[in-house]
């Protein structure tokens, strides 16, 4: 073949530091402009934004030469300055880890809608909850200390 062809999509998730609810209606919708924005500055592909209060949710399309931990470094220290200077909110900070999720084509649509309902969704379930359901589906041990 004498082209590379790849469907690199992630379901990424990742929730402000010790899950504070720091993310204000007043400016919630420009940091998820901000972060679509960052993710093509960083050469991805951004295909839906969304949250609450405190986390967000991504679905990037990435490229082979990309490498999520470093994609993710840099998107979450470029959201954070960001907040900094033009929220003026000075402490505001991520949590250290995320979870990313690999996303088929027959799922990006559905992915998509839940991303884009988050507000709806956390009315009846927890952050907490909800990460819990997504690991248990996708098979991924974890340890339940470590999820807060």
């Amino acid at each position: 073949m004498s082209s590379t062809y790849l469907s690199l999509h992630y379901h990424l998730i990742f929730s402000t530091k010790h899950r504070e609810p720091s993310i204000s209606k007043d400016w919630q919708e420009r940091l998820h402009e901000y972060l679509g924005g960052t993710v093509k500055g960083l050469d991805g592909f951004p295909q839906g934004v969304g949250g609450v209060a405190d986390h967000v949710h991504l679905l990037v399309g990435l490229k082979a030469t990309h490498r999520l931990a470093d994609f993710l470094r840099e998107l979450k220290k470029a959201s954070s300055s960001w907040i900094h200077e033009e929220v003026g909110l000075k402490s505001f900070a991520w949590q250290e880890g995320y979870a990313a999720f690999t996303v088929s084509a027959t799922s990006r649509d559905g992915v998509k809608r839940y991303i884009a309902n988050q507000a709806e969704h956390h009315r009846q379930r927890s952050f907490r909850e909800e990460l819990i359901d997504l690991l248990t589906k996708a098979g991924i041990e974890f340890d339940e200390r470590y999820l807060d």
